[in-house]
């Protein structure tokens, strides 16, 4: 499995929101891989509903900075997923393997959200679930918007390069590294041409790089190792992408 090690985790937003209703929801997938096997993955998705009637608990009064105050301004947490109203929702915490159901199920209770505001990503635990969800937000014509102080790093910059639109405010920091795997490997340590390192080519044409353009980003974000981060603004990815 390829991952990123989150770069750094500036809210720890589990105790951030008022107490909450809790609503479980089954999501089954099925698939075959390469040789012909076919697989069955049955993922299940809490979800955290505000109940503006009790009382703030205890983290939300120590917690600050912009994700803080978006989580604080949402209706429902899907995972790493707040929703703002019926239109936006933010992306405050790291994804995971479980973070694209957890997509799919907030789209399937608040199906007019249409902008995805990336606040403070620190990036995610799972690259291939990563690049999956990039494509959901792709496929589901959502806008992606960093709002004043907002902060993509790591893995969550693919998901903010996979907005129909793209916004950005003029002090918004990207941050990027190149991945590594579970045995340690990174990019380098594999063909060029292998399926680890195409996979990545892929998915930033899918979201409208030329071939040129999508082999040069690539390897702009492999242009430091995972242990070290590279710091991008608006004027350089708008190099290789729109940002309006």
């Amino acid at each position: 499995m390829v991952f990123r090690p989150i770069l750094t985790l500036a809210c720890a937003l589990a105790a951030l929101f008022l107490p909450a209703l809790a609503r479980a929801e089954a999501t089954t997938r099925s698939w075959t891989d390469a040789a012909g096997v076919q697989w069955t993955e049955t993922t299940t998705v809490e979800t955290e509903i505000v109940d503006d009637r009790q009382p703030r608990s205890e983290g939300a009064d120590r917690l600050v900075g912009v994700a803080a105050e978006t989580a604080q301004r949402g209706v429902a947490r899907f995972g790493p997923f707040v929703v703002i109203d019926r239109n936006h929702a933010a992306l405050v915490d790291a994804t995971d393997s479980a973070s694209p159901a957890r997509f799919a199920a907030m789209l399937r209770a608040y199906p007019a959200i249409n902008v995805l505001e990336l606040v403070d990503c620190p990036g995610t635990l799972d690259d291939t679930a990563n690049l999956r969800l990039g494509r959901m937000i792709r496929a589901h014509a959502i806008a992606t918007s960093v709002p004043p102080g907002g902060s993509v790093r790591s893995g969550a910059v693919e998901l903010f390069l996979a907005g129909t639109t793209r916004h950005a405010a003029p002090d918004a920091d990207f941050g990027v590294h190149a991945w590594v795997d579970d045995t340690g490997r990174g990019p380098d340590d594999y063909d060029a041409n292998a399926p680890v390192n195409r996979a990545y080519v892929t998915y930033y044409q899918a979201m409208g790089m030329a071939p040129g353009t999508a082999a040069a980003f690539y390897a702009l974000t492999n242009s430091v190792p995972n242990s070290r981060v590279r710091w991008l603004h608006i004027a350089d990815l708008a190099q290789f992408v729109p940002i309006n």
